[in-house]
């Protein structure tokens, strides 16, 4: 059986989502995971997260954007695959 290979995943999240810390909580969990991408606020209210690294770790990054800060609500959140970026570095807010 091969060994899982890097991925990427890009979630736009809905709610009470700006304002509240959000996209700094989204940052805390990737950098624990080991994970790089960034993190923005997005004119409509929403945030965009986006992010590389295992798929394990990525699974465990979107149970983390779906409860979302202790301020913060989530009402929807939409992921899609993405192709690993191998020269993506840290994790930026935006």
């Amino acid at each position: 059986m091969a060994a899982p290979k890097p991925a990427g995943r890009r979630w736009l999240i809905e709610g009470r989502v700006q304002g509240v810390g959000f996209r700094a909580h989204a940052r805390r969990h990737a950098q624990a995971l080991g994970l790089v991408g960034s993190a923005r606020n997005l004119p409509d209210g929403r945030v965009e997260v986006i992010a590389h690294g295992m798929p394990s770790a990525l699974d465990e990054l979107q149970v983390a954007l779906a409860r979302g800060p202790a301020l913060g609500r989530v009402d929807a959140i939409a992921d899609q695959p993405l192709p690993h970026d191998a020269g993506a570095r840290g994790f930026a807010l935006g």
